[in-house]
């Protein structure tokens, strides 16, 4: 019965249903996830990307162009995979969002400085394109998600010496000087010790009125909404979606998926 209840949930998830929810008094903002599968055989990268759709960031459109060119070819893909989904936002909610919070995987702190001098900078460039005069109000974040890391956390409990509870943020003594960044534990483990994320806020755009806590809880919520599992994961769901989609269809597909079924988590 158990392994009946989650195949016919996830059935019910591929076919546009939602599993679960969690309350996030966000409007008019679209959540983006950002991953790159390598394929050293064929020469080629799968950038998967997944956007939110609705409030309850529990609906997203899915975009995994294959690039075998450089930085200018992936430029004009995410261009043309940005302008889709906003559309699909805009037929959904009626206006385009107000608010992008972009979670980039699959960064390490060498190229931090690149992305954001160089991927960034363009992405901003094609947005300025689809919005026009309202660029100037549009909030935009960008995030880099690391879960590399040699850092640990301990909870002191007497003379013992335990894992911290899942929630549990730490965001000063040992993060980087230059960066508003924080470390997460979003996972319950019960045998060794728990490795935390890093996320690191490269970017953030007129968007005051979302402060560093709030984005931490926003980002804590997210763990809750990855429908294969009924708990918490150790990165944002959209991070680990588009994860599963560029290797889906870069390991199993070899091309991009039918335009038909972008609005669904066929991927899961």
């Amino acid at each position: 019965m158990s392994v009946a209840t989650k195949v016919a949930l996830q059935i019910s998830c591929k076919l546009g249903g939602v599993a679960w929810a969690v309350s996030i008094p966000m409007k008019r903002t679209m959540i983006v996830g950002m991953d790159t599968y390598h394929d050293k055989r064929q020469s080629v990268s799968v950038q998967g990307i997944v956007f939110s759709l609705n409030e309850t960031f529990t609906q997203y459109y899915s975009y995994s162009p294959i690039v075998k060119g450089g930085k200018a070819e992936l430029h004009n893909r995410l261009e043309v995979g940005f302008n889709l989904a906003l559309q699909k936002f805009r037929e959904k909610n009626g206006d385009l969002p107000t608010r992008i919070i972009l979670y980039r995987d699959g960064v390490g702190d060498s190229m931090l400085e690149e992305v954001k001098n160089s991927e960034l900078l363009q992405l901003k460039q094609s947005l300025s394109k689809i919005y026009g005069e309202r660029m100037s109000s549009l909030g935009f974040k960008a995030i880099v998600v690391k879960k590399l890391v040699s850092s640990r956390m301990f909870r002191k409990q007497g003379s013992q010496l335990r894992n911290p509870a899942p929630g549990t943020v730490l965001d000063d003594v040992i993060t980087m000087p230059n960066f508003v960044d924080f470390f997460l534990v979003s996972q319950y483990v019960n045998q060794g010790t728990v490795t935390p994320t890093h996320y690191n806020m490269i970017e953030d755009v007129n968007d005051a009125n979302i402060k560093p806590d709030q984005v931490q809880q926003l980002t804590y919520k997210l763990t809750h909404l990855y429908f294969n599992w009924p708990g918490t994961i150790r990165v944002p769901a959209p991070c680990h979606y588009a994860h599963r989609l560029a290797y889906l269809v870069g390991q199993n597909l070899m091309e991009e998926p039918s335009p038909q079924i972008c609005d669904r988590l066929f991927f899961l």
